[in-house]
């Protein structure tokens, strides 16, 4: 990006209007899927602002915007996500901090996110104070919109990753969601939040799902988010979610909610994995944003109460 409207050496410096059209054509040619708005937010990032109105952006571009907004669309580009260029992510009311390591938000998850608000709003609308657990937590994009959106739910967050256990924490910290409790750990442990066994209302998780054999398309994913986040162990990529509902089946209270994200074509897997614990009963998929089976949705068996369950 060393020629036309990117050159610093012109003799008029061009505005910024200019300069993001330019960088439109670039990320076009380059596949990157949203150019417009992606160069529009590099745009804004380069300027130090949350937005940018293009009809408002300064002309002449101010002084050192041309190099660095260079070097910004020269990295997104070569496809290194947005999110990780200009170091957040909005996700429902959120923006959240992402850092690479940790895999991003998408906003195909919000959807996830709204049933366990709901499901935790019914509870306290009905003078309950609910516990909601997010296992595989990330960025604690679930667990962080139950805690904003939902005051009186008790909300714990739990990761394996280091990293994604700091950046929950980080961000909870950014939210004011002082309440949060944020844990490392491997959702496969027998043992796992020991002392929540029977009592939690909301069990819900966007665990890593994806097979072994296949491998992201999108560089994006394929190359920056990391392999934690996204495989999901055995042939069809569904250790870990199996591991979710199992320990569902531990912690949830007779009646409480399982929401789990999975890929479209897990939908009947996820479904017979719920149904063959035996603990589950509304056992049902429910759709993403595009209309596709991306979630399960189950309500624990609303039997006798387990031991160590809500009186």
């Amino acid at each position: 990006m060393s020629a036309g409207p990117f050159d610093a050496a012109a003799t008029r410096t061009p505005g910024v209007r200019t300069l993001v059209e330019a960088a439109v054509r670039v990320l076009d040619e380059a596949g990157v899927p949203s150019p417009r708005v992606d160069a529009v937010a590099l745009a804004a990032h380069a300027l130090g602002r949350d937005r940018l109105e293009l009809a408002l952006a300064p002309d002449p571009a101010p002084a050192g915007f041309v190099e660095e907004f260079a070097a910004l669309v020269d990295r997104r580009r070569g496809r290194e996500p947005l999110q990780h260029i200009v170091g957040h992510t909005a996700f429902r009311y959120l923006t959240l901090r992402v850092e690479p390591g940790v895999f991003v938000p998408r906003p195909e998850t919000e959807v996830v996110a709204q049933v366990a608000v709901d499901e935790a709003a019914r509870l306290v609308g009905a003078g309950a104070r609910p516990v909601v657990v997010d296992l595989c937590c990330g960025t604690g994009a679930i667990a962080l919109s139950v805690a904003t959106e939902v005051p009186g739910a008790r909300v714990v967050a739990v990761d394996l990753s280091t990293g994604a256990v700091e950046l929950t924490r980080a961000n909870a910290a950014a939210a004011g969601a002082a309440g949060l409790r944020v844990e490392q750990g491997d959702v496969r442990e027998p043992g796992l939040l020991a002392d929540l066994v029977g009592t939690v209302d909301v069990l819900v998780s966007n665990p890593p799902y994806v097979p072994p054999d296949a491998v992201p398309r999108e560089p994006e994913v394929r190359d920056h988010d990391p392999d934690l986040a996204l495989y999901g162990g055995g042939a069809d990529g569904l250790d870990v979610p199996r591991a979710v509902i199992a320990a569902a089946c531990r912690l949830l209270v007779p009646g409480g909610l399982l929401v789990m994200e999975h890929a479209e074509v897990q939908d009947a897997q996820a479904r017979a994995a719920a149904a063959e614990t035996g603990a589950f009963v509304e056992i049902a998929t429910r759709p993403d944003l595009t209309g596709r089976p991306r979630m399960l949705v189950a309500r624990r068996n609303p039997g006798p109460h387990v031991e160590g369950s809500h009186p």
